[in-house]
Parts: structure tokens; C-alpha cells; sequence
């Protein structure tokens, strides 16, 4: 379906929208044969490091992640390394499975390998799938391999638009239906599962009822892509501000309520489209995101052009977050409170507003050139422009309190991708 990556690439990953899989090179010759049973094993990974000249902020690819670049290191490896391996068995034409596992950082530091996918494939007709286990969201245009770097021109995919789902996966069912009408191949995926990431300590994150649709569409060198999502999204995140909201009567109950993530209901809604003839490619995505809690509503979109000069693709991008609710509440009055309840009612209030400053909003221009150096590495040199919006700090992590005297971050980024 996107054929975005270079000519070369194509013969080591293969986009099967039915399958929600990237298939690698390597395995049993075994495996040409539908009836026989065969097997396939693959790998693929990213060595990368990123400098930022803002030393009162990390910048990072994804917010489940501890460190970046920036106030922990001014130059970090952990903003996109990663390593992940891929094994697909084939029992017969109709039942298979795969089992992806990566490693990356997380937000205790460690690098400790999780289980990515790992689920068992009945093809009922030719155009009919059932998949059964853990799979992979069909979400956004790169889901089939937004883990994999070398499958995309830059060095990472925008954050402010796939940092807004966070979440990769789901553990449940998902149906599959490819059809064709006036020329354009489709394919029809329904889900339903849920899933449980821990955080830190005690915290995690908890997905429950999730539900989605999404349709691929491809015609010749332009495809695209369609999602609408909802779950039930519990956060056991800061219980102690909510807690201490609810001491302060009717107004902190009604901020807590507001505010806190228990039982929520997170919709999104994705559109994408790439057109790629060959020799340059142009691709935009547009998503929407609401949820009511400190989370917010929130608006996302990129757009990237490049050209293909032999083994050199530069290219350049623009992607922007917008806050479509407040990012700033007076929380608690402080008028009238005595002294010693003034005090944490005060504390209360940063509290809160800090968290509603996760709330991103902030564009970014990059440019960059990938040279593909062999047939399954490719090297990225990138270049981001990084600026978030006033009483937001964007996708940034671990923000400091001289951050908003310099909202700007310069990010360069050299990065080696490889599949094996």
C-alpha cells in the first residue's frame, strides 16, 4: 500500500494491510508453499542519537519513555534507538501466527523486551481474515510498521501526531475484509480487546472497550487511510491531586470529576493519504482526539514532501498540535481560604495546570535527507525545529521551571536503520 520508502525496501518489507504485518526478510523456503507448514524469522532496529540545544527539557519520540535529549543529556541514544525481532509461522493456507518482540526504552529506564504482537491469523476465504491475540492497531498510515524505522523516510514519525496514541496495540479480535470497487483495492478491518501498560510504581494505563473501524484504499501510486477509535481509558495518574481536590468541597469535587482519567471515553479519528509515482512522494495525516479529562481535545496533522535522487531521498515536513480545550484553569478560589489551607490549595492549582499543559500544542519543521547505503540499511541526518505553544509544553518530558524563558528546541538527529 505506501510505498513511500524507497525502490529497494521493497523487497525487504512487505505491507500487507490484511494481514496488519510487515513480513521481513528470512525464514524457510518452506513457507512458499500454502499447505506445507514453513516458517519466517526477522529483525529490524534503529541506532540512533539526538542533540538538543534546550537543556530545560527532553525531547522524546513517545511520552512512555523516561529520558531524551535536552535536560537529562544534551545527546541521547534513547529518543529513537530500538531493537525488535519478528517471527511468523505458517501451518497451512489457512492458519498462521506471528510473534513480534522490541526493545526500547521505558519510563523506568530499562531496555527490558515487550511483547509487540503475538497472535494466530485464520484466513477463512481468500479476502476474509480473523486474527486472534495481540495485534497491532490499524491506525494511523504507518501502523503496520511504525516500530520499524527503516520503512519510512525520517528518522522518526511525527510526534505530534502518533505521540497522540501512544498505545500500539490491543489484545482482543479484529476482523479483516479486502474488496475491490470502480478499480480501488480496499481493506475493511473491525476490532474489539483492550489492554493494561504499566507506567511507573503503580500506575498504569488501562484500555477497556475498545472498538474501531478502518479502511485502506489504494489506486496505482496513491493510497490512503481512514480510523475512528473509542475505549474506556482508566489513568491511576496523580490520585493524590484529585484527592486533594475532593477536601476542598463542591468546586474541588467538580475539578477532580472534570479533570481525573477514571472510566473515560477516548475517541479518535485518523485520515491519511500518500501519493508516491516513483522518483518523489507527498503524504499528509489529520487526526482528531477528545477525551474529557486533563487530556482534553486536541487537533494533529503533518505533512512531508522528498525526492529521490539514486540512493539520497532529502525531504522535509511540517507537523503541528493543536489544544482544542483549555490548558490553563483557576482551580481552587484562594480568596477568603485561611493562611494554612491557602497554602496547598495554591500547590493544588500548579498542580493541576501542570497537568494540563501535557496537553500538546506546538508545531515542528524538520528537513533531512536518508541515504539508503546498502540494500537493508539506510543512514538520516534530520534537523527539527521544535516550538511549543504558550501554557503548553508539547511532547516535551521532564520540563524544567526556567523552560517557558526559552520555548524553542534545535534538534538534530543522526540515525542507522536496518532490517535483517
Amino acid at each position: 500500500m505506501l510505498k513511500f520508502y524507497p525502490r529497494p525496501a521493497q523487497a525487504l518489507v512487505t505491507h500487507a494491510c490484511a494481514l496488519g504485518v510487515v513480513l521481513l526478510a528470512g525464514g524457510d523456503a518452506r513457507a512458499a508453499d500454502p499447505d506445507a507448514f514453513g516458517w519466517t524469522f526477522g529483525g529490524f532496529g534503529t541506532a540512533a542519537v539526538s542533540h538538543s540545544d534546550n537543556r530545560q527539557a527532553d525531547y522524546s519520540s513517545s511520552v512512555l519513555k523516561a529520558t531524551g535529549a535536552g535536560y537529562t543529556d544534551a545527546w541521547s541514544p534513547h529518543v529513537d534507538s530500538r531493537l525488535g525481532a519478528q517471527l511468523g509461522v505458517t501451518v497451512n493456507k489457512q492458519w498462521s501466527g506471528v510473534v513480534q518482540v522490541i526493545t526500547e526504552q521505558r519510563l523506568d529506564r530499562s531496555y527490558r523486551p515487550i511483547v509487540e504482537w503475538a497472535n494466530i491469523k485464520y484466513q477463512a476465504t481468500p479476502d476474509l481474515a480473523v486474527r486472534v491475540g495481540r495485534i497491532g492497531l490499524p491506525i494511523f498510515l504507518a501502523a503496520d510498521y511504525r516500530k520499524i524505522g527503516y520503512a519510512y523516510p525520517w528518522a522518526r514519525t511525527p510526534v505530534e501526531v502518533y505521540g497522540a496514541i501512544p498505545i500500539s496495540n490491543s489484545d482482543g479480535i479484529d476482523i479483516s475484509y479486502r474488496w475491490r470497487a470502480n478499480g480501488i483495492k480496499f481493506v475493511s478491518q473491525a476490532v474489539a480487546g483492550g489492554t493494561t501498560l504499566p507506567l511507573l510504581n503503580d500506575d498504569e494505563v488501562k484500555s477497556r472497550k475498545l472498538t474501531g473501524i478502518s479502511t485502506t484504499a489504494e489506486r496505482g501510486a496513491l493510497s490512503g487511510r481512514i480510523s475512528a477509535f473509542s475505549s474506556e481509558v482508566t489513568i491511576n495518574l496523580a490520585e493524590y491531586l484529585f484527592d486533594g481536590l475532593r477536601r476542598f468541597g463542591p468546586r474541588g469535587e467538580s475539578l477532580a470529576r472534570q479533570y481525573e482519567i477514571k472510566r473515560k471515553r477516548f475517541n479518535a479519528l485518523t485520515l491519511g493519504a500518500t501519493y508516491d509515482p516513483g522518483n518523489w512522494f507527498a503524504m499528509a495525516e489529520i487526526g482528531r482526539f477528545t477525551t474529557h479529562s486533563f487530556f482534553g481535545k486536541s487537533v494533529t496533522v503533518y505533512s512531508s514532501a522528498g525526492y529521490r535522487f539514486g540512493a539520497f531521498t532529502p525531504y522535509v515536513a511540517f507537523a503541528g498540535a493543536k489544544a482544542k480545550s483549555p490548558t490553563h484553569d483557576p482551580g481552587l478560589a484562594l480568596d477568603g481560604l485561611p493562611p494554612q489551607l491557602a497554602a496547598p490549595a495554591a500547590q493544588l492549582n500548579d498542580g493541576l495546570n501542570y497537568l494540563l499543559m501535557s496537553v500538546p500544542a506546538q508545531h515542528t519543521l524538520s528537513a533531512g535527507v536518508r541515504w539508503d547505503v546498502r540494500r537493508n540499511i539506510a543512514l538520516k541526518l534530520q534537523y527539527d525545529r521544535v516550538r511549543p505553544s504558550e501554557r503548553s509544553r508539547g511532547t516535551l518530558l521532564n520540563v524544567q521551571p526556567g523552560f517557558g524563558a526559552r520555548p524553542r528546541v534545535n534538534l538534530a538527529s543522526a540515525v542507522l536503520d536496518f532490517v535483517f
